[in-house]
């Protein structure tokens, strides 16, 4: 595997690791480790997207860390609140 590939790999890796703690109820949707993780992820992800220039996952992998942030955005305000 080239530098991409494991950019690609660790990105994808905490994506999953996500889903899987939020699907056996370790980690909630809504908790701030989770968006993070989200954010993290698929930031990653994108940039390894970038790198090997497949612009389809550049562009579901950039919504996807637009849409965390977003959530991360509303986590703020509700703990501030």
């Amino acid at each position: 595997m080239n530098t991409n590939d494991w950019i690609g790999f660790i990105g994808v890796s905490i994506l999953l690791i996500a889903f899987f703690l939020n699907l056996s109820n370790k980690l909630h949707k809504d908790s701030y480790t989770y968006i993070l993780m989200n954010i993290f992820g698929a930031g990653i992800a994108c940039l390894a997207s970038v790198l090997i220039n497949y612009i389809p996952f550049v562009i579901l992998e950039a919504c996807w860390t637009i849409v965390s942030l977003i959530a991360l955005i509303g986590f703020m305000r509700k703990k501030s609140a």
